[in-house]
């Protein structure tokens, strides 16, 4: 199949140059209203993941995926590449609200959730340019060696210990030479991979299983039985919502998700000399505990890409191509880079891009089933869903294979046990108290990490405003 609509402009990062042509999954336009069985809006990862499942459990169903640019145009196709086991909710808060032995299965189904993308890609022959080499989470100050340490005692709390390891100094070289490293937590559950090339991958298997990619459709309003787009009426008779930083474009949603958005940097390829200083030899993604995040990975083609949190948050909950690039914020990612690697202070940046990610305003994921209007909303994941969405896309198929076909004859899945099925997050607050709120946390936590650098010492004022906003 190949397209013959005009294309929409890709954003410029490292993932989209590497894709090629034979690994792009092509869309279909949408000339005229339809009837589907399934409409899914959104060709990220949490839709394709869903349409993926649906069309094994529901073979003879017709579903159809739209998205407004294509496939993994969003988030699904910018991120870090980290298919890991983490979730914005940690253990304690799951543990908090749902109890312990929620929060024991929840982070268990994520371990097995990193087996089930490798089976899947072992499957469908898609090739992401992956490796499993686990995460490297670095201390390199005393606060975030206290926060190292307490998130391996948290994991060993929880019966992980086996899996969460704290490293010294010593032994965190030895895996990753960062500077002034004081200590690191390593665990094995994360693969590091190509985004754009797992999410193409994943839509091209959609396609094979008899699904359909409509784009470029935008999808303006839902309800009970349809889906309006700018190409026509799509009626239907369930709907999958996986918009995640896009969601503020439909109408009337417009507070349910906030888009928040998060940047990247990509070096040149670095010379072997330099990879001896760095280390990364097994490709472990790495991060450090400060509170404006920082994330990285060494690519398969030698690179460092490398990104990070705090870009203004824009009144309204705009959404422009021109926010995907800020020249403050290409400084800012690669004055940090430089400074846990200064052996990399030569070398050339050759990419530099971003976009929106969602937030909700409880900052925990969620798949919430409204069964009156027929439709399933799954996202939330602020910047952790490379994993999650193959989870919540299995849950998306088994609470609409469990409509369609047990009717209460047959034990429910246990995915659909899971502490993340269940109420949508409240809505966020009006404007201006949201632009306020939202800037004022992004300037907290850039204050806290000075202040710690300067002083040696938890940031208990600023550190605090964030644990507040982030409900810790």
């Amino acid at each position: 199949m190949s397209s013959t609509h005009k294309r929409i402009q890709r954003p410029n990062s490292l993932w989209e140059d590497t894709l090629s042509a034979g690994e792009r999954c092509d869309e279909e336009p949408l000339e005229s209203s339809i009837r589907a069985d399934i409409t899914i809006i959104g060709a990220g990862l949490t839709g394709l993941w869903s349409a993926y499942y649906l069309s094994q459990q529901l073979p003879d169903a017709d579903i159809v995926v739209i998205d407004s640019a294509g496939v993994g145009f969003g988030a699904s196709g910018r991120n870090g590449g980290w298919a890991s086991a983490l979730l914005p909710m940690g253990l304690q808060r799951v543990e908090r609200e749902h109890g312990r032995d929620a929060a024991k299965q929840l982070q268990t189904e994520m371990h097995s959730t990193l087996d089930e993308i490798q089976r899947v890609l072992a499957t469908e022959g898609i090739n992401a340019a992956e490796q499993r080499g686990g995460t490297f989470t670095a201390a390199r100050s005393a606060p975030q060696l206290k926060r190292v340490t307490h998130e391996v005692s948290t994991y060993q709390r929880f019966g992980f210990g086996d899996e969460y390891h704290f490293l010294n100094g010593a032994a965190a070289r030895e895996v990753c030479n960062m500077s002034e490293l004081a200590g690191a937590m390593f665990t094995p559950h994360c693969i590091a991979v190509n985004p754009t090339k797992l999410t193409h991958g994943i839509g091209r298997a959609v396609v094979r299983n008899g699904a359909r990619i409509l784009a470029p459709v935008r999808a303006t309003a839902l309800g009970r039985g349809s889906v309006t787009t700018d190409k026509g009426t799509i009626s239907t008779r369930y709907i999958v919502q996986a918009t995640e930083g896009y969601t503020s474009n439909i109408e009337g949603q417009h507070r349910n998700m906030v888009p928040l958005s998060s940047m990247m940097i990509a070096t040149e390829p670095l010379p072997d000399d330099i990879w001896d200083t760095i280390g990364l030899a097994n490709r472990p993604t790495f991060d450090d505990t400060r509170h404006l995040i920082v994330y990285g990975q060494r690519t398969a083609d030698g690179r460092l890409a490398f990104g990070g949190r705090g870009a203004p948050y824009h009144f309204g909950s705009a959404i422009r191509p021109t926010f995907d690039t800020n020249t403050t914020m290409r400084n800012r990612i690669r004055a940090a880079l430089v400074d846990l690697f200064p052996a990399v202070r030569d070398a050339r940046i050759t990419h530099h891009w971003g976009g929106p990610m969602g937030t909700p305003r409880n900052w925990a994921c969620s798949v919430h089933a409204n069964w009156s209007d027929g439709v399933v909303t799954a996202g939330g994941y602020v910047g952790d869903g490379m994993s999650a969405t193959n989870l919540f896309g299995r849950i998306v198929a088994d609470l609409i294979a469990e409509r369609e076909h047990d009717s209460g004859q047959h034990d429910r899945s246990d995915l659909l046990c899971l502490p993340v099925v269940g109420p949508p997050s409240r809505r966020w607050e009006p404007e201006p108290i949201r632009w306020m709120g939202i800037n004022a946390g992004r300037v907290a936590a850039r204050f806290a990490d000075i202040s710690e650098h300067r002083k040696g010492k938890t940031s208990r004022f600023f550190g605090g405003v964030i644990d507040g906003l982030l409900r810790r």
